[in-house]
């Protein structure tokens, strides 16, 4: 497909905007705006655009979900209510129509997740910055948003400035796409949360989302089965259960299933101090089947190529029975069939919040308006990863920035 990054150039409104973040949310900020023919500027304190948006497409850009709208809605959880409009005028479907308008072919892959087919963000980026190029968006990097001055201009750190490292700068509208508090060496450091609540703008503490989470694995497991994948299985915490897959890691557990049940298990653990995983490493089986399996004679067989044999268990998967499992029941079928089914997995503590994919926290919704202005700052918006909502990985996060948008 050819490229079509570039759309004609609006009639000026007369208006300056100012889009302090150049990831997803900010990008897509400045596009509408400039589309409605306000003149805009953003500002990046990194040496280049959507860094975190590349490292999320390192491994294949999953933009978005094709399932079916309401299904899709359900993801957002306690946000949903206020991110459904906007999800419903830039949803999965404007999404891809976005990406082909800017040359960007798409498809589903088996686990209905969407991908761009050359499977890379920078293709996209590169599109996305040509076309805001061609709207006369202009970007200054390595300017580091440090706040407000007495005279209520936004103050940058920048090397580029020939006094003290600082300049200023002022628009008709501002509007704030920061990120979360997570990767904090690709721009998302969370440090303007600080400068809101000294403003008096309520934020929420950040979260892990999406994030691993640590386990007291004995050296024995980590040595036979860190960085092997568990699959397929069910994970379950609270009346919260997913299917899937995981990896075992030096440090606990991480991967895809984890993720997606990880709001959950986190906010067990924050409740509680504990947390417990229970995991159905035979999801496909009933307990009955699994019990009637396991109570075959197996003669002169290890206990491992017992269940190899009659339930098809790999060696990551008999190695956590072991690890879980108390001699006593490993030796009594009935007993051994419940745990292969509900084998509890005790959690010490999420990974820390800057290995995390994405944050929960940020701008509380009771400061913004329905079109995510600061109530307290009229003409200063909040949009993306910085404002209080989190979705699972699967598109969801990078759905919910692209659909915030200034609604002026």
């Amino acid at each position: 497909m050819p490229e079509q990054s570039s759309i004609s150039a609006p009639t000026p409104n007369g208006k300056t905007a100012m889009i302090i973040g150049a990831g997803p949310a900010g990008l897509m900020a400045a596009e509408r705006l400039a589309g409605e023919g306000y003149r805009v500027t953003l500002y990046e304190g990194m040496p280049s655009a959507g860094r975190k948006f590349l490292m999320a497409g390192k491994s294949g850009l999953n933009i978005t979900h094709s399932e079916d709208l309401e299904t899709f809605l359900t993801r957002y959880g306690a946000a949903r209510e206020r991110l459904e409009p906007h999800l419903r005028k830039f949803g999965p479907a404007q999404i891809r129509d976005w990406c082909a308008g800017l040359g960007i072919e798409t498809f589903v892959g088996s686990s209905g997740r969407v991908f761009p087919t050359a499977m890379k963000a920078s293709p996209l980026l590169r599109a996305w910055l040509k076309r805001l190029d061609g709207l006369g968006c202009k970007i200054h990097y390595r300017h580091y948003w440090t706040g407000w001055n007495d005279a209520d201009q936004a103050v940058f750190k920048t090397p580029d400035s020939p006094t003290n490292g600082e300049t200023t700068a002022t628009a008709d509208i501002t509007v704030l796409a920061l990120g979360g508090g997570s990767w904090k060496r690709l721009g998302s450091d969370g440090k303007w949360m600080d400068i809101l609540q000294n403003a008096g703008i309520k934020c929420t503490p950040f979260k892990p989302a999406n994030c691993g989470f640590d386990v007291n694995w004995t050296d024995h497991l980590i040595e036979k089965c860190a960085g092997q994948p568990v699959k397929p299985v069910t994970l379950t915490c609270g009346s919260h259960t997913v299917r899937g897959e995981f990896v075992i890691s030096k440090t606990g557990i991480e991967g895809s299933a984890v993720y997606a049940i990880s709001a959950t298990l986190r906010d067990q653990w924050l409740e509680t101090g504990t947390a417990t995983l229970t995991l159905d490493l035979t999801p496909d089986r009933t307990l009955e089947d699994v019990t009637a399996r396991l109570t075959k004679p197996r003669g002169k067989n290890s206990l491992g190529n017992h269940l190899r044999k009659t339930l098809g268990l790999d060696a990551t998967k008999t190695a956590l029975i072991f690890e879980a499992t108390p001699r006593e029941t490993l030796n009594n079928p009935a007993k051994l069939a419940s745990a292969i089914k509900t084998l509890p997995i005790k959690i010490t503590k999420p990974r820390p919040i800057d290995e995390a994919i994405s944050t929960a926290g940020g701008v509380a919704w009771e400061e913004l308006d329905e079109t995510f202005q600061l109530k307290k700052r009229p003409g200063t918006y909040c949009l993306g990863e910085m404002v209080d909502w989190e979705a699972p990985t699967g598109g969801y996060l990078l759905t919910g920035c692209l659909a915030h948008s200034p609604q002026l």
